[in-house]
């Protein structure tokens, strides 16, 4: 039996996994970790009107798989995900992580899958997973950050936004859950 997927889909991990997966399509080819940190150096220290620009160019280099084959699991995955298909995109992203061990999107992708499933636990691993691959992949911290909140654990959540705003200090999302987590931590920051 398939799990309730539909009514799951509003859900914050979800869109911002998909999401940001979607947007993330790029031609194959193997990351370039030196372009990586220019581009996380530069959105560092870019002004807002550039920091699209900047987080589009790094989630099309932590797309790159640098392979036909995982390239297209990973696309079956995506597209199992938005027909709320858990179960299938699963399994194609674990096609892609058993061809490729370290490409971290896959994880981050798989991770999505066994959330929207309420495999809360493997959802969890696979983000770990992801930023021992991609330790700046503030996409996957967001994951991290909405399930500890979740979890009902607010301070850690509240660190974890607080590392995405050190990388990525433009996002309207992560400023707005350091407000939030302020106000319901009685105004704590971490």
């Amino acid at each position: 039996m398939k799990p309730d997927v539909r009514s799951r889909l509003s859900r914050p991990l979800a869109l911002i996994c998909v999401a940001t997966s979607l947007f993330a399509a790029a031609p194959a080819g193997a990351l370039d970790q030196a372009r990586v940190e220019d581009l996380l150096a530069e959105l560092q220290q870019a002004e807002p009107e550039q920091a699209e620009r900047l987080v589009a160019q790094l989630r099309a280099e932590w797309s790159k798989s640098g392979s036909a084959t995982i390239d297209l699991l990973v696309d079956r995955g995506r597209a199992a995900l938005e027909e709320g298909d858990v179960l299938t995109a699963a399994e194609h992203l674990t096609a892609a992580i058993d061809h490729d061990p370290d490409f971290a999107e896959a994880y981050q992708l798989r991770a999505t899958a066994y959330y929207l499933g309420d495999r809360i636990g493997p959802a969890l691993d696979d983000l770990r997973q992801a930023l021992v691959l991609n330790p700046d992949n503030f996409d996957t911290m967001k994951g991290v950050a909405t399930l500890l909140e979740e979890l009902e654990r607010p301070e850690d959540a509240q660190e974890v936004w607080m590392r995405i705003t050190a990388l990525n200090p433009h996002d309207p999302e992560a400023e707005a859950a350091l407000a939030r987590l302020e106000r319901s931590l009685g105004g704590q920051p971490t």
